[in-house]
């Protein structure tokens, strides 16, 4: 029997900095995962897949000329699933062959298999190659628990992987259908509705919430409703799908709670995930799961109830981002073996790939009213900048919320092009503790989309300067 320092169950973002971080401590290391190659759910199902449909799907579709030439301007004309296939195995195989060498560079050794527990230190891996099934024992000091999640699939909803399908099935065979429903308005979801919108694909959105990402900011989401409706798309918010049925042309028809009828070529399920843990026999080794297959942990060790046995990424739940899921694998490495933690900031960005996309990091205008304190905000219009209007932006605002006491920044909230990219300036400001002097003492390449922070700045100086009924002077500067 093999024994190793530390066993990793999961090969995505925080399998593998965690597998990378004992290694660099010289540990030995096992990586296990019951795909054909490494990467996990984010190289092979999640992240890296979708937000290459999208890159090639506004490439392609020509969506971001569209300001300038027009709402039918395509770079091609027809679009079909060869299209979108090509670049997304191009892209999977080398983000395999990254990883593949980062593991033999660290001396990280893999095992393709589907891992399971009989006891507290002990797995057992089952390989299934060239139609032969081989079970290997393993021991080990310390195990990761990093395998992610899968699709919810609702009772009674007749998945078939052609007209009706996850969010998985739908991403290792794109197609571009004639017409889509997607069912579930999260990130996911939105992702998905806004891509195939962006082709022109006639697209529905069910959501049984009132409000889209009620954990961003309430003016970005407003903006990015009115983006939606504006380029088309149907939604069907407050209600829900009560069954699905299929009319006599084949195509999938969704009944909803309150009794409409939606007809589209393929339904899309998008009604989140949950941990994918079935397998594991966690109860082997004394560890229970929530409803949804969700491990609890320690939120600064990541360790689970049995203290050797830790758990990170997706399947502990919120915020489930693979940039947040790499800090808390190698968070968890790093304790495993009474390491100092790593000083992490107290405030990740979110990032929406939607189109067009959202990014978010510190509180919201709402969360900062809420813990009392009395806030003030800026706006800054993409297309009211000269790099947006060169670019042909449409659609995008920057704002800006500050403390008016301290005049520190609280919260960074953008939606349009680059969003994800810029929310990082920021995130830099709110960490270090900057203020709103940083923005309008500095200056900033032109023109650029970043000049927004200037902008968004200097219009919340023009009502911080005149409250109370008196000027603050802000060291005498004038506003532009």
């Amino acid at each position: 029997m093999a024994k190793f320092d530390f066993v990793v169950l999961g090969s995505g973002p925080a399998g593998r900095r965690a597998a990378v971080q004992a290694a660099k401590l010289g540990k030995s290391v096992l990586v296990v995962d019951n795909r054909e190659r490494v990467g996990g759910v984010s190289v092979h199902t999640g992240t890296i897949p979708s937000k290459t449909l999208r890159e090639t799907a506004l490439n392609l579709s020509g969506w971001r000329e569209r300001g300038f030439y027009g709402r039918s301007y395509r770079v091609k004309r027809d679009i079909d699933s060869s299209d979108l296939t090509n670049r997304l195995g191009k892209t999977l195989t080398h983000e395999i062959e990254v990883l593949e060498h980062q593991f033999a560079r660290n001396g990280v050794r893999t095992i393709v298999g589907a891992g399971r527990f009989i006891g507290p230190n002990k797995l057992s891996i089952r390989q299934t190659a060239e139609g032969r099934v081989a079970e290997e024992v393993v021991e080990a000091e310390r195990i990761l628990i990093a395998v992610g999640t899968e699709p919810y699939r609702p009772e009674g909803i007749p998945f078939d992987g052609e007209r009706v399908l996850d969010s998985d099935q739908f991403i290792l065979n794109p197609r571009v259908p004639r017409s889509l429903t997607v069912v579930g308005a999260g990130v996911i979801g939105l992702e998905y509705a806004t891509i195939f919108s962006a082709l022109d694909v006639p697209v529905t959105l069910v959501e049984p919430r009132a409000r889209l990402l009620e954990f961003m900011d309430q003016e970005l989401v407003d903006h990015f409703v009115y983006h939606l409706r504006d380029q088309g798309m149907a939604l069907r918010l407050s209600c829900d799908v009560d069954r699905v049925e299929f009319g006599d042309d084949g195509c999938p028809v969704c009944v909803l709670s309150d009794g409409r009828e939606l007809r589209s070529e393929m339904v899309l399920f998008t009604a989140g995930r949950r941990g994918a843990t079935d397998s594991l026999e966690l109860g082997a080794a004394g560890i229970e799961t929530d409803e949804r297959g969700r491990i609890k942990v320690d939120p600064g060790t990541f360790q689970t109830q049995v203290s050797h046995i830790y758990a990170a990424g997706d399947v502990i739940g919120w915020p489930s981002l693979a940039s947040t899921s790499m800090e808390q694998g190698r968070a968890a490495a790093c304790h495993a073996f009474d390491q100092p933690l790593p000083k992490g900031g107290s405030n990740f960005p979110i990032g929406i790939y939607a189109v067009p996309e959202l990014s978010s990091v510190g509180l919201t205008e709402d969360e900062a009213r809420r813990r009392g304190t009395a806030v003030e905000c800026g706006i800054a219009r993409f297309r009211e900048t000269s790099r947006g209007h060169i670019m042909g932006v449409e659609a995008g605002i920057l704002k800006l919320v500050f403390d008016i006491t301290t005049r520190r920044l609280l919260g960074v909230h953008i939606i349009g092009e680059g969003a994800t990219e810029l929310v990082h300036i920021g995130q830099a400001v709110i960490e270090l503790g900057g203020t709103i002097d940083y923005f309008i003492d500095n200056s900033f390449n032109y023109p650029t989309l970043a000049e927004g922070y200037k902008v968004a700045a200097l219009d919340a100086w023009n009502r911080l300067r005149h409250r109370d009924g008196a000027v603050i002077a802000f060291r005498g500067r004038a506003s532009a």
